[in-house]
């Protein structure tokens, strides 16, 4: 079983790698085994997928650093795989709150996780780059001697902010903070994408199954991009079979939808494990 410091390292080797590799989003311990078991690299929580399993809203508000660590905590101990956190805003606007942050994270396993610049505050959404910055920078020394890689995260684009430039010269303004890894979700098209990835000096994340256009895992290498991860889109695809199921089982009283279904057997084997053992 690989310690923090392997974990670490496993995960950092993959960003240095000539393509992309995919780092899916489990949203509880049960997934991340099924995904450990298929064979992925590294795996990602997601606030949005923990937040469905909870019937609440992905939202500033509605999502607090205690339940979300410890949502976190459980699918580090479920897989034998690297583990990076979804961080939301680092819970707080002050530059020494994303550092406790980021400490904490790395306390319970965690090897890496993203700080965005998003306020949640829909008259000023975004924070001011000076400010931003300075908390990427606080994240950044609290572990710069620590097993653990961190990304920043650009907002402008998922709040209405679609300003490429801008976007470019955030993440340019992390990277210099101390960033390892770089991410501006809901970027438009193949073409915003390599132009960004050509205009920042460290690995990049690029989010898909999200909305807009899909690209495959080649056209993302090809473009640059270092890492795909896919947010709360595994939680929302079983969701939708979810649903699908029970309005066959309310509009027909059919019950077909069994056939889809994984096996109780594979099921209880992965569950029964002490901690599911990846295919590497």
């Amino acid at each position: 079983m690989m310690d923090q410091q392997a974990r670490f390292d496993r995960l950092k080797a993959l960003h240095e790698g000539s393509r992309a590799f995919v780092m899916p989003n489990p949203w509880d311990a049960g997934s991340a085994r099924l995904l450990t078991s298929l064979g992925f690299d590294a795996l990602a929580t997601t606030s949005a997928g923990y937040a469905f399993s909870k019937g609440k809203r992905d939202s500033f508000a509605g999502l607090g650093r205690g339940e979300i660590l410890e949502n976190a905590a459980e699918i580090v101990g479920a897989t034998t795989l690297p583990v990076s956190a979804d961080l939301e805003d680092g819970f707080g606007a002050a530059p020494e709150t994303c550092a406790q942050t980021v400490r904490m994270a790395c306390e319970i396993g965690l090897v890496g996780g993203s700080i965005e610049d998003a306020t949640g505050d829909s008259e000023t959404p975004i924070y001011d780059i000076a400010q931003a910055v300075e908390r990427i920078q606080a994240a950044a020394e609290a572990v710069r001697d620590l097993p653990f890689l961190l990304t920043a995260r650009a907002e402008n684009y998922l709040w209405g902010r679609p300003d490429l430039d801008d976007t470019i010269k955030r993440l340019q303004a992390f990277s210099d903070a101390g960033a390892d890894v770089l991410y501006a979700p809901g970027l438009p098209d193949i073409g915003a994408i390599r132009t960004l990835c050509q205009a920042v000096d460290k690995p990049v994340n690029v989010g898909m199954g999200l909305t807009g256009p899909g690209y495959s895992v080649a056209e993302l290498s090809e473009a640059g991009v270092r890492r795909i991860s896919v947010g709360g889109s595994f939680a929302r695809a079983a969701l939708g079979a979810l649903v699908r199921a029970a309005e066959e089982v309310k509009s027909s009283g059919t019950f077909t939808y069994a056939a889809d279904a994984l096996p109780g057997a594979m099921i209880s084997q992965l569950m029964s494990q002490e901690k599911c053992i990846d295919r590497q």
